[in-house]
């Protein structure tokens, strides 16, 4: 079986610049300099996890929430608990929330 990591991501298109900038109650905080114009935002989105996680961006997927700032992201090929520690330690949170409660969980 393939790894697989599901995070819920709260996003600010225009926001200046693309960062993963905080974990909240289980949710990555990111921002995008695209607009939330077709699609624009969600690729840069997608390109900005990929980065961070080491992954093409072809292993991450928008599964849920296309025109909403709320998305839930699949990541293939990496365990849920990489990611997570991953985001945690680029953010620099140490929210212990986050990684047992986690809503980005499966």
């Amino acid at each position: 079986m393939t790894d697989i990591a599901r995070l819920s991501v709260r996003i600010t298109p225009r926001g200046g610049r693309n960062a993963i900038t905080a974990i909240r109650d289980g949710v990555l905080q990111a921002r995008v300099a695209a607009p939330p114009v077709d699609g624009a935002a969600n690729l840069a989105l997608i390109k900005l996890i990929a980065e961070a996680l080491s992954v093409s961006p072809g292993r991450v997927t928008l599964l849920k929430g296309h025109t909403s700032r709320i998305k839930t992201v699949q990541v293939d090929g990496i365990a849920q608990e990489v990611a997570v520690a991953t985001f945690m330690a680029l953010t620099g949170s140490n929210d212990a929330q986050a990684a047992q409660e986690n809503r980005c969980r499966k």
